[in-house]
């Protein structure tokens, strides 16, 4: 019965197309994919290998073989000033598309924007949200909405872990990068409403291609908090790299709550040997995959940009089993 209802489907699908009724586009036919023939320069953000760059890059890449679109990724080492001029650089390049990550921000993106604008090339933001830039020149975003993702991690350690009054927390917050230190800021200033003590930390681009390298500051810190309960981290590599951290200061597995953002196998071992405590998810492969796709989207088809909020809650010490097996295999 089955068999009979589907060769019935297919043969008036066969009918309506030979009639013209229904009409399939050229783009949808091609074994190429749909995509193919378009250009699209993506920002990666990272360094190759950076434990968060390489899952945007995992899922840009899945959406290329997906698409057809013809591809070309750009590293930056989180350094803003080498994104600005590479995003120079790729509006001279003339592609149809570029996957921008937000992070220098709506002041230096702003005129890059116009530029590529008049050049009719189309643009999609990742992982910071350059809203300015977006509502003069277009583009849509995908990540998560910073401030709200960053309240909302001080205030669910707060809930777990009942801290007050009295506490102490040392927060790595991007102070050079206006925008993106929107979510370290939240996260601070949610602790402070709190009665928490907060010791704010300068966290560099170059911290996360090298975490060893925020070691000396923040054993400073540690070394001159008094009741030191919390440490928040701004990102997976920071974050995956506790472990070392705690060895170096001294404190066992529980001593210290160490709370941040991201997911990566580094960060599932430090679940399992007891350091991290809790984490915000930003599924990473979604904001790799997602702008190519509203890229492609809106050159093939005229569709309007995608505006993904990335956010996937939280991980922590009772969950993060159901996650560790993606986040081992590189897609959380």
């Amino acid at each position: 019965m089955f068999r009979k209802s589907f060769r019935q489907v297919l043969l008036v699908l066969l009918v309506l197309v030979l009639s013209g009724i229904l009409i399939i586009p050229a783009a949808a036919q091609d074994d190429a994919g749909w995509c193919a023939g378009k250009t699209i320069r993506f920002f990666v953000g990272g360094a190759e290998g950076d434990a968060f760059a390489s899952i945007v890059l995992r899922g840009a890449q899945a959406a290329e073989a997906d698409l057809g679109a013809t591809v070309e990724y750009i590293f930056s080492g989180w350094d803003v000033e080498r994104m600005t001029q590479q995003l120079r650089e790729a509006i001279a390049a003339e592609p149809d598309g570029i996957a921008m990550m937000g992070h220098p921000g709506n002041e230096a993106i702003m005129p890059l924007a116009e530029e590529a604008a008049a050049a009719g090339i189309q643009m999609m933001y990742q992982n910071v949200d350059v809203a300015d830039v977006r509502a003069r020149f277009g583009g849509g975003y995908v990540g998560a909405q910073l401030v709200s993702q960053g309240t909302a991690l001080g205030e669910e350690v707060i809930r777990q872990y009942g801290l007050g009054e009295g506490d102490t927390a040392i927060v790595f917050i991007p102070l050079g990068q206006p925008g993106r230190d929107l979510r370290e800021g939240s996260t601070a200033a949610a602790l402070e409403a709190a009665g928490v003590n907060v010791v704010r930390l300068d966290s560099p681009p170059e911290y996360a291609s090298d975490p060893n390298l925020a070691l000396p500051a923040l054993t400073a810190a540690a070394l001159n908090a008094e009741n030191l309960r919390l440490i928040v981290y701004p990102g997976g590599q920071l974050l995956g790299a506790v472990p070392v951290y705690m060895d170096a200061l001294g404190y066992a597995p529980g001593d210290i709550v160490n709370i941040g953002f991201d997911t990566s196998p580094a960060i599932m071992e430090a679940f399992e040997s007891g350091y991290v405590q809790l984490t915000s998810d930003q599924q990473p492969f979604q904001q790799g995959y997602l702008p190519i796709l509203s890229l492609c989207g809106t050159l093939v088809y005229g569709f309007g940009p995608l505006n993904v909020d990335t956010g996937a809650g939280f991980v922590d010490t009772t969950n993060y089993q159901n996650v560790a097996e993606l986040a081992i295999e590189g897609y959380r």
